[in-house]
């Protein structure tokens, strides 16, 4: 028998791309650090979108509206001229106007004694608006460094992990606007555990506004909260005193802060609440029906003397309490609509069954898919508590 001899298939040697070639692919992956070009994109639109809402709080919008068409544009464009210079240092306000009629006039000629000067001022206008750029990128390096020290300190204030609850589940998230929030979120056993008969507190709150002030007003209200629950205060004598902590740091009631504080008493699945000016949070029911618990009063730090009103709610097996900040129902998209109210109640009559994890993720996920790549307006946080 003649033995088979095998077939060998050439192999195709792979394509080497030039080395110019492979030196600018390698370039353009460094400076998009791999996005393609409509995330690129879509970035951009948001950051542009958000600059435009930025410095057109400063443009006389009804001026404009009285102005003739014809004169709109041009007094629309000096506005936001002004709007950008204005945030800039003096120094570098004189550095600007110096490097733009260098840019709008950047080739002189000039005839001198039959002799013709032809002066360029291009590199020189380019090289002022560079180093004006590295001023301003080199503070915002900066700037950045020190919020994302604060944030990190911001997180140690609040759980990393929720805290186990017999016949309990929760989870919670947040998303501050820029690098730290004044949204603050919270749950833990102020004295003693369950198994010994402890009492868990649930809190959300929301600083009226937003960044480095509301993050350090948060903090201060995180202090304050954790040193009252620690003497085991009900909520009738917690939140007074809470309140009037409040007032003596809200600047005259403009720094004031919303809340929800609870109490749960895992033996009896008692929920004792007050309500100081939040969203309400919702109780969704096993059967789908849903309750808000509204019972409260002000928020906190306006009125030293303010009474609040204390709710209760019985939780069940199969029961969900959804807790949650503005910035989850005032979320909007490109074209300017919010998430609202109604869109939200929809997505909680709508939660799968499964895991507080597994609601927290259904819900922050129909708001993203509502916002699309539109920039953040508001701090965003949820905390879910299923009762099995």
């Amino acid at each position: 028998m003649n033995p088979v001899t095998p077939t060998v298939i050439p192999q195709t040697p792979s394509p080497r791309w030039p080395k110019r070639f492979r030196r600018t692919r390698g370039f353009w992956q460094r400076v998009t650090e791999g996005s393609d070009i409509d995330d690129l994109w879509a970035q951009f639109t948001a950051d542009a979108r958000a600059s435009y809402g930025f410095y057109g709080k400063d443009v006389n919008w009804e001026k404009v509206e009285a102005l003739p068409r014809w004169r709109r544009p041009f007094f629309i464009a000096k506005q936001f001229f002004w709007a950008l210079m204005m945030k800039l240092s003096p120094p570098r306000r004189v550095l600007l106007l110096v490097a733009l009629p260098l840019f709008l006039f950047s080739s002189v000629r000039m005839h001198v004694n039959g002799s013709v000067f032809d002066a360029k001022f291009e590199w020189l206008s380019a090289g002022l608006l560079l180093l004006l750029l590295s001023l301003e990128l080199a503070d915002k390096v900066i700037m950045k460094r020190d919020l994302e020290i604060a944030r990190e300190i911001q997180m140690w204030l609040v759980p990393s992990q929720p805290p186990d609850v017999p016949g309990g589940d929760i989870a919670f998230a947040t998303r501050p606007q820029n690098s730290v929030a004044g949204d603050y979120y919270d749950a833990f056993y102020p004295t003693v555990s369950a198994a010994e008969g402890g009492k868990l507190m649930l809190v959300i709150a929301d600083v009226a506004g937003k960044s480095v002030p509301a993050a350090l007003l948060m903090a201060t209200m995180q202090a304050s909260l954790r040193t009252v629950a620690g003497e085991d205060a009900p909520l009738d004598v917690l939140v007074p005193r809470l309140n009037r902590y409040a007032c003596a740091h809200s600047l005259d009631g403009r720094r004031f802060t919303t809340a929800v504080l609870t109490q749960y008493e895992p033996a009896t699945g008692i929920l004792t609440y007050v309500n100081a000016g939040h969203n309400a949070p919702v109780l969704r029911r096993a059967n789908g029906a849903l309750e808000e618990l509204d019972k409260g009063g002000l928020p906190l730090g306006i009125e030293s003397d303010a009474v609040y009103e204390t709710g209760s709610a019985c939780l069940r097996a199969g029961d969900v309490l959804i807790f949650f900040t503005d910035g989850c129902i005032e979320a909007f998209n490109s074209a300017g609509e919010e998430f609202g109210n109604a869109r939200w109640l929809t997505a909680i009559r709508a939660l799968p069954s499964g895991t507080a994890q597994e609601s927290l993720q259904y819900l922050m996920r129909r708001v993203d898919e509502f916002v699309g790549a539109t920039r953040q307006s508001d701090d965003i946080t949820c905390m879910i508590f299923r009762y099995r």
